[in-house]
This record gives C-alpha cells, structure tokens and sequence, in this order.
C-alpha cells in the first residue's frame, strides 16, 4: 500500500512538473517556460518585413498566438500602443500593455533594431545580459523577439537565444559578421525556430 502511494504522488509530481515547464498542450495561452520553436504565420511575416522596412524608429508588436507545449505560434503581429514620443532608432516604450490596449492572446512581445544592429539578449560569447534581455524578465510572457533584416532574434524563458528566418531562398555569407553583432540580409543566421 506504502509502495503504491510513493508511486502515485511521484507521477502526480512529474506530471505538475511537467505541465508547469511546457505549459498545458493546446491551452490557449498557456506559458511555456521552454519553447523550443516559434513558428510564424505569412501574414505576420509580411507585417514585420513591411513595418521593417518603413520605419528609421524602433518598432515594437505584440504577437498574438497560442502556446502548444513546447512551440509558440504566432498568427499575426498586432501594433503595441506606442508614444511616439518614445520611440526612438534605439529604444521604444509601450503607453499599456498588449491585453490593456485591446490585444487578446498575446505570446510575447517584438520589436526591431533598425540597422540589424546589437540583435542579441546576452553580449556575444559571455552570459551578461542585453536591455532586452532585462525587459523580457519582466515580462509575463513566454518569448519575447528582435526583429533583425531578414531574421528574428527569439528566447524564451530556458534563456536560450535562437534565430528564425523570415525569408526563403539561399542564404548568402556575410564576410566577418561573427553571430550577435550584426544581422542584415545575408547574415550566417540558419535557422527555422532553433
């Protein structure tokens, strides 16, 4: 009888474990502290090529998704309420939050760096973090992205830094860009969500 108890509370305890780390399969805006992919739809890739393209400032979206264990689908990019007072080519600052201004469903938080410039969350080949990275951690968010040229810049919450490519077609190389500095059209970046 003692044996089946310790058995039947270490899988409850597994279970609760594992549901926390990967959130609830399919829950509608469940958390997942390790995703491990973002996937993006075409429509919120094109709204990210064209926003840019077209703007010298930072700009900064909320993706609107659902969380299905360890992937983040992002089906549309919606713009986060911004003082244009507080946008600048190096830092923008939203007035309220995504589900303030209207926006339901909200897996994290994007923005760019015009220029392709500084798209990281830890300085290259160290473990300090980035502005970004310190407002991702106070974010309740699951991923939060740098859009950068023709890439994001994405993490979660394992930490991990990974890179989705917004465009197809064959990567050209870059000369000297060592991975962090800088990311423009033809950057090393190869990657589909990892």
């Amino acid at each position: 009888m003692t044996r089946r108890l310790l058995h039947t509370t270490a899988a409850v305890g597994l279970t609760t474990m594992l549901v926390v780390l990967l959130g609830a399969a399919g829950a509608p805006g469940a958390a997942s502290l390790t995703a491990r992919a973002l996937v993006v739809s075409d429509q919120a890739r094109r709204y990210l090529t064209l926003a840019y393209g077209s703007r010298p400032t930072e700009f900064l979206g909320c993706m609107i998704g659902q969380v299905r264990g360890p992937v983040v689908y992002v089906r549309r990019i919606a713009p986060a309420d911004v003082d244009p007072a507080h946008d600048t080519r190096t830092h923008v600052v939203p007035r309220q939050t995504c589900e303030a201004a209207g926006w339901q469903g909200t897996v994290g938080m994007i923005h760019s760096h015009p220029g392709g410039e500084r798209c990281f969350y830890y300085f290259p080949g160290t473990q300090v973090a980035s502005s970004d990275a310190a407002a991702f951690a106070q974010q309740p968010y699951p991923v939060d992205a740098i859009m950068c040229g023709d890439s994001i810049v994405w993490i979660s919450r394992d930490q991990t830094q990974r890179h989705v490519r917004l465009t197809a077609g064959p990567l050209p190389v870059a000369a000297d860009q060592p991975p962090g500095n800088r990311v423009h059209t033809g950057s090393r970046l190869v990657g589909r969500g990892e």
